[in-house]
């Protein structure tokens, strides 16, 4: 891999962060609940004074440690980059808050769609990261890790994952709160159609958008002679 697409490569994974933290902030905003990946640090946000961001980055780190008591010696040193982007992805969480800070819808039907509108720009960030190809975010290396060790299926070892998460979260608002907080239907239907979204973008446009990473366009493709 050339310089200039690893450069490309990491500007597309860097967008795809700021979308991805935007889909999670209209998610939130929606207050149907909020992702699984972002269900426990919601949860902790809501009564307790650092914001969604700064949760998301501790939880960000103990994720790390997870990899590293998972992996021990098998640790990649690619992982390490996990701490920048938890750092960066943290500060675009909070960013996309504050953007979003005139949202705050009344009736159900706006919430639904305030929330559906969260799942299709989170599918879209999800995409983008996957598709940049050079680092993942704590929750995908962790699903990775444990995949790895226990020759597990990543996309079943995920759900697994994401139901565990959502269920931590819910414990920890009827401990905290008496009442669920951060898991609500909201929590389910993007568990279900952010993945789902992912793949159809994928199935789209993700032919054109690896040409364009790899600095090539279409007339530059050899044709095959007669």
């Amino acid at each position: 891999m050339s310089r200039r697409e690893l450069v490309r490569r990491y500007v597309f994974f860097i967008a795809g962060l700021f979308v991805n933290s935007l889909g999670i902030a209209l998610i939130t905003k929606g207050d149907l609940g909020t992702s699984p990946i972002s269900s426990i640090p919601y949860t902790l946000s809501i009564g307790f004074a650092p914001t969604l961001g700064m949760f998301t980055l501790y939880y960000s780190l103990l994720l790390i440690v997870l990899q590293l008591v998972i992996l021990r010696r098998r640790f990649p040193k690619a992982f390490w980059l996990q701490i920048p982007v938890s750092l960066g992805f943290s500060y675009f969480i909070d960013l996309s808050m504050a953007m979003l800070g005139f949202l705050s819808p009344q009736s159900y039907p706006a919430k639904a769609a305030l929330l559906l509108v969260g799942c299709l720009v989170l599918g879209l960030g999800v995409f983008m990261e996957m598709a940049a190809d050079v680092v993942m975010l704590p929750g995908e290396c962790t699903v990775k890790a444990i995949s790895t060790t226990w020759h597990t299926d990543f996309g079943k070892t995920k759900v697994a994952v994401d139901v565990t998460m959502a269920a931590t979260a819910a414990v920890l608002g009827l401990i905290l709160y008496q009442r669920l907080t951060g898991v609500r239907e909201g929590t389910f239907v993007s568990a279900l159609l952010v993945g789902a979204i992912a793949r159809a973008v994928n199935q789209q446009v993700g032919g054109d958008i690896q040409i364009l990473l790899k600095g090539r366009s279409t007339v530059d493709i050899p044709q095959r002679t007669r």
